[in-house]
């Protein structure tokens, strides 16, 4: 064992240990097909962590029906089809050392490039409001609908048992339908499955449930959730979920069969505090009319993007949320609360890139885990360069989140073009991804 607690080893679940302490969090980008099969490029994208060192991977979004996408070109789990597709991703991040944990998922309300099976169609939700900045359009689920999820999930939870994948994790963060069911800014219901705290969680402690009962108690579960909503990116909104609230759900997770606590924070993705950073609105300009057909309110927020003179608006409706909070480990405080309220590891995401940070978190017991999604894009061996001495990269991630807003027109990859030689440097390092390793061969 190392003596370095953030090369130690943790042992995520009676049958999940990973190496270190550091996860490669969801992040991805449009590179599969769209029918929801995975590809190579896929495959390549997700080895480029593994081979950086990382303990585990967590997928990026993956719906377990094609009804619950986010972004068409994301890959699925609805399908037994795909089982050997998954397969082979699986055995190629853990030949490098690196465990594989499925993300499983459904955008509700927000859903922002519908693509060919959604297009037009409102999105199934915890409520029939639409979402308020982008303007999504969705329909509240019947109690028949929402027990055809839960069995959707437990579905998605088998196929990725089957394929032979380490373990799954819950999306119930950052404004999807768990989320949707949970906030109580969001959240309108009048039956079983909206009022209480505990109404409003039902749904996603059925599924863990639903989970337990199909794949037993040793394939690995784990939950991610927003540690605290923070609705209120417009200021007439309300906001939701405080800490208490997240602590009792994360307690209520663990009696029922969670393993891990993966905190995060922020009810919609992309949130000024989720991720991070900057928010560049001139690229946003650019690449946002990709969106505008997706949501009641896309063209106007195009407007806000496109013309210099509205900007200033849209900037401080975001930025205003940031003040006084930092960038690396923004919701590392939170993580520390709901560590000491549970028994089960507990991983805190947040835009962590200094490793003297991660082991003062570790060594306080403030969590036992980061999971790392931008700094990793940046630096692809970031855990490498760790190991080496360093306590940032050479070439640190600036939090400028043009990955982010590349992601509705261009492929996922860092385009802060000051960390590299030249523009096209930056451009034969986005498409590496590209280049075919191996020929796809599907197991027997």
């Amino acid at each position: 064992m190392s003596d370095d607690i953030l090369f130690s080893p943790l042992k995520l679940s009676r049958n999940l240990e990973i190496k270190n302490r550091v996860l490669r969090s969801n992040i991805s980008g449009r590179f599969d097909n769209e029918d929801g099969s995975l590809t190579q490029t896929r495959i390549n994208w997700e080895t480029k962590f593994a081979q950086g060192g990382v303990g585990a991977i967590i997928s990026s979004y993956v719906p377990v029906l094609m009804e619950g996408r986010i972004i068409a070109g994301y890959a699925t789990i609805h399908s037994d089809e795909f089982i050997p597709l998954w397969k082979t991703l699986g055995n190629a991040v853990q030949e490098h050392g690196a465990k594989f944990i499925l993300q499983l998922s459904h955008s509700g309300r927000q859903m922002d490039l519908p693509g060919v099976h959604n297009q037009m169609r409102p999105s199934l939700s915890a409520t029939s409001n639409a979402e308020t900045l982008h303007g999504f359009l969705c329909r509240a689920m019947s109690q028949g609908e929402i027990a055809w999820l839960v069995r959707a999930f437990a579905e998605g939870a088998r196929r990725a048992q089957d394929a032979g994948l380490d373990g799954v994790e819950l999306h119930a963060a950052n404004g999807y339908l768990f989320t949707q069911f949970l906030s109580s800014g969001i959240n309108d219901r009048t039956d079983g499955y909206g009022g209480s705290l505990r109404n409003r969680a039902r749904f996603l402690l059925e599924v863990i449930a639903a989970i337990r009962e199909t794949v037993g108690r040793d394939f690995h579960l784990q939950v991610k959730l927003s540690a605290v909503d923070r609705n209120n990116v417009l200021p007439w909104e309300k906001k939701g979920n405080d800490l208490t609230d997240t602590i009792q759900v994360a307690q209520w997770c663990e009696v029922l069969g969670a393993d891990a606590i993966h905190v995060s924070t922020g009810s919609l993705f992309p949130h000024p505090l989720n991720p991070p950073g900057d928010l560049p609105l001139e690229l946003l300009a650019v690449t946002y009319d990709a969106m505008i057909s997706s949501g009641v309110h896309g063209f106007r927020n195009f407007l806000l993007f496109r013309y210099p003179m509205l900007r200033p608006i849209f900037r401080w409706l975001w930025f205003r949320m940031k003040r006084g909070l930092p960038v690396e480990g923004v919701s590392r405080n939170e993580a520390a609360a709901i560590r000491a309220a549970v028994t089960i590891p507990v991983i805190s995401t947040g835009g962590y890139q200094s490793a003297s940070l991660i082991r003062e978190g570790l060594e306080n017991g403030e969590f036992d885990a980061v999971a790392i999604a931008r700094s990793l894009v940046a630096n692809n061996d970031l855990v490498k360069q760790w190991a080496a001495g360093a306590d940032l990269p050479e070439r640190p991630c600036t939090y400028c989140n043009k990955c982010l807003l590349n992601a509705p027109k261009n492929p996922m990859g860092c385009y802060e073009e000051a960390r590299f030689e030249s523009y096209q440097a930056m451009i034969d390092e986005i498409m590496t991804i590209y280049t075919p390793r191996s020929r796809l061969v599907i197991p027997r």
